[in-house]
């Protein structure tokens, strides 16, 4: 008897039965789409069902193909998981978001990038996640979520762009990214969990789909879940028709600094930049103007970013994020 005839037999959810297995609803998922349980989980099954579910059962299963299920060879090291997310320093969200990979995804690295991107601001949010992606290695996974319109309408994606992943909401977020990483494939997600907070796709969606990413398994659709997915057509991506650079305060870092979504190696050589009636040269580092000055100049991640010497720019020069920023000529 297959494993999810005898699960409906007795009425139980997936989650019911990996509770009682002592695993993750999505490897019960995984299980019934034709994965092979390890030897511990598979006498817990047959224990369980006292003898009418055995390894036989798995044999007459479609099982997706090696190539498709894996990116990489097994045995290899899993791929980090970066969170990019608006959740804040305070609070439960973040928390919640990494018990999920952890019960997912147990042993690989999740690396917090940004959990203070600009709140609600997908766009403003895409021009720093695409500059902060390619200090990542490749095959890196960014669960990336900006999420005001969760629970509405907007769809599900997994990026490939540049080497590297992208998971998170169809707002923009990893437009940017996908624009200028090489050869990129989007994915929608159509898996869906059986639990599914209206206001929480960061934790219930979102996370095991990046947790299968991490462990190195593809998106498709014959790909067990979570990763059952349908090709889209990257052009029809929100967010694909916005500028190249966005000319705007997109973050603040701890420090008062503004950084603009502007590349600084598209500027013209010698370019000010005119934001809230201030005109700023630029300089390579704080060193080289003199204490108090306000200038621009190319951050470590490319970004051209407002600063003043040994104060805060926020303050002494009156910024917030989403003050549009003007190139102008050099004098």
């Amino acid at each position: 008897m297959r494993l999810g005839d005898y699960r409906k037999s007795r009425g139980w959810t997936q989650s019911g039965l990996a509770t009682r297995l002592g695993v993750a609803a999505n490897t019960v998922a995984r299980y019934e789409r034709g994965r092979l349980p390890d030897r511990e989980v598979l006498e817990r099954i047959i224990a369980l069902t006292a003898g009418r579910v055995t390894p036989n059962d798995w044999f007459s299963l479609p099982e997706v193909p090696e190539a498709r299920r894996r990116r990489r060879a097994p045995g290899a090291p899993p791929s980090p998981i970066v969170l990019f997310t608006d959740f804040g320093f305070e609070g439960p969200y973040t928390g919640q978001m990494k018990a999920a990979l952890a019960r997912d995804a147990p042993g690989v690295p999740v690396i917090d990038l940004f959990a203070d991107a600009p709140a609600f601001d997908s766009q403003a949010s895409a021009y720093l996640l695409a500059a902060y992606a390619q200090e990542f290695p490749l095959e890196s996974v960014f669960l990336a979520v900006v999420d005001p319109g969760v629970g509405g309408q907007r769809a599900a994606l997994a990026v490939a762009a540049g080497g590297r992943w992208f998971v998170g909401p169809d707002n923009g977020l990893a437009a940017i990214a996908a624009r200028r990483g090489a050869d990129a494939e989007v994915w929608q997600i159509v898996w869906r969990p059986e639990r599914l907070s209206t206001s929480f796709h960061g934790r219930d969606l979102f996370a095991p789909v990046a947790a299968a990413l991490g462990l190195g398994e593809c998106p498709g659709v014959d790909s067990p879940a979570p990763l059952t997915a349908r090709r889209r057509d990257g052009a029809a991506m929100v967010g694909k028709a916005w500028p190249d650079d966005l000319a705007r305060i997109v973050y603040i870092d701890v420090f008062g600094n503004a950084m603009t979504g502007l590349r600084a190696a598209t500027l013209p050589a010698n370019a000010r930049l005119g934001v809230g009636g201030w005109k700023l040269a630029g300089a390579q580092t704080f060193s080289d103007v003199a204490a108090g000055a306000a200038f621009w100049y190319e951050n470590a991640n490319g970004l051209a970013e407002i600063a003043v010497n040994g104060d805060c720019a926020e303050r002494r020069l009156g910024l917030a994020v989403g003050a549009p920023v003007t190139v102008l000529g050099g004098v």
